[in-house]
């Protein structure tokens, strides 16, 4: 069977070569029920504006119904030389309803249909990852309350810092992830944009009404410029940016207990449900679902380059290299969601190991910056403070004791002026509660932020 897009200009056949090189059904087939809504919307604004009669729209609807149905059930072969799934439930229809089914391609080219069925996929999958990450928040939301009186040490360079209470930890990601929610959203505004009815390249002078199938597939409005419709790919280069964006942060999340679950740390205790063994140390426990989880977010950036290289050089407007562009965003959409899917389970049921984080809190000198902050106070400058605590961290480096340990002789031989209130600020239990400022881990400033985020994500789930 030739195919339907070649028309009687074509004086030979397609070579078959060809017909299995530009086929494109092996992955946009998961849009069929992108393309058969946006056909039925299609099909009715054609009603509505008289090129077809209410009747034909009906019989076009019931058809497209019925082929969607059967492409669900698996019963619809895919062939070659029908390239895409436009070809092949625009073939299925013709052969229902013979010329009522040629007359759906009215107005229209497969250069507005895929742009349409894409943005149209987009959308829901968008929903669908904002969704996983509401879930991922209020897995970290989850453990607040329990894990409130425990303090980890934070990092910087990878060495040891300051304490910060754990759900000040858990409240970093729900902040992280807010802001990729956000990303989602603005996203998502830019994508709902309807290009039916710019057909191939110019529009038509046909009377179609745009508003009319826009609203009826739940867009914002039409797109504006037919010449930039049918090019335009950035709202699947955006996705992909925001995609590689959430990537990033469970890659830096997964890597981090990656480290916690380590004998070199035992932060963490993580479900076994989620590791896996050694094929021939009979010991080991794997991290291989956060490993996995880093592995795979370079597939997701490295589509994020693949769409980019693949539109940086092409001229206005449908160029055939667009075809090119389902794989990857389709690779990173399943990936990302298959990514989500496994971190919140894995927070929720995770374990800190508590005593042993305990038993090496006090190594590193967490409370140094409290102790020079506490001289501050006093009105000696930073600069002094910052050199004398210096010293007094080396003289306990040289003692192997904490900076709670040492006596008041010690600090009154850098700073005579030191008394023993000095003590109420050492130890990594009395430097978190020293803290004050928004946005720290002061404990009041903690229980805020997590009652915050409490109030917001319950109203959202009622909304």
């Amino acid at each position: 069977m030739a195919s339907p897009s070649r028309s009687g200009v074509f004086a030979a056949d397609t070579d078959q070569r060809l017909e299995a090189y530009a086929e494109s059904i092996s992955f946009d087939s998961r849009l069929y029920r992108h393309d058969i809504r946006g056909s039925i919307a299609h099909a009715e604004m054609l009603s509505t504006v008289g090129l077809i009669s209410s009747q034909e729209f009906q019989q076009i609807r019931d058809a497209l119904t019925e082929i969607g149905a059967e492409i669900e059930a698996g019963k619809m072969p895919f062939r070659f030389e029908l390239e895409d799934i436009h070809m092949h439930i625009e073939q299925a229809l013709i052969e229902r309803l013979g010329d009522v089914g040629r007359k759906l391609h009215t107005a229209r080219s497969r250069n507005d249909q895929v742009s349409t069925d894409t943005r149209l996929w987009v959308r829901d999958a968008l929903d669908r990852v904002d969704a996983l990450l509401a879930d991922l928040q209020r897995a970290f939301l989850s453990r607040c309350e329990a894990d409130f009186d425990c303090i980890l040490p934070a990092y910087t360079h990878l060495q040891r810092a300051q304490p910060v209470l754990a759900p000040h930890y858990w409240l970093a990601y729900v902040e992280k992830f807010a802001r990729d929610r956000e990303r989602v959203a603005d996203c998502r505004r830019r994508v709902n944009q309807c290009s039916l009815g710019v057909a191939a390249v110019a529009g038509t002078t046909l009377p179609i009404d745009r508003d009319q199938t826009a609203a009826a597939l739940g867009f914002d409005s039409p797109t504006a410029n037919s010449l930039d419709t049918s090019s335009d790919r950035d709202f699947l280069i955006e996705s992909a940016f925001v995609l590689s964006t959430i990537a990033l942060h469970l890659s830096g999340w997964a890597e981090e207990w990656i480290l916690w679950s380590t004998v070199e740390f035992d932060f963490i205790r993580l479900p076994q449900a989620f590791c896996t063994g050694s094929s021939i140390m009979p010991q080991k426990i794997n991290p291989d679902t956060l490993e996995l989880t880093r592995g795979k977010s370079a597939r997701v950036m490295g589509n994020l380059q693949t769409l980019m290289l693949l539109v940086k050089n092409l001229p206005l407007a449908y160029n055939r290299d667009l075809q090119e562009d389902k794989p990857p965003l389709f690779d990173s959409f399943d990936t990302v969601e298959a990514m989500l899917e496994l971190a919140a389970p894995m927070v929720r049921e995770s374990e800190l190991n508590r005593e042993k984080i305990a038993d090496r809190l006090e190594k590193g000198y967490l409370d140094a910056t409290t102790l020079m902050e506490w001289m501050i106070r006093r009105g000696m400058p930073q600069r002094t403070a910052h050199h004398l605590v210096g010293a007094i961290v080396g003289e306990a480096m040289s003692r192997d004791v904490p900076l709670a340990d040492l006596p008041i002789e010690v600090f009154q031989s850098h700073a005579p002026e030191i008394d023993d209130s000095v003590y109420d600020v050492l130890g990594s239990r009395n430097a978190v509660d020293a803290f004050c400022s928004y946005g720290s881990t002061a404990p009041d400033q903690v229980r805020a932020q997590v009652e915050r985020w409490q109030t917001a994500i319950a109203t959202a789930d009622e909304a």
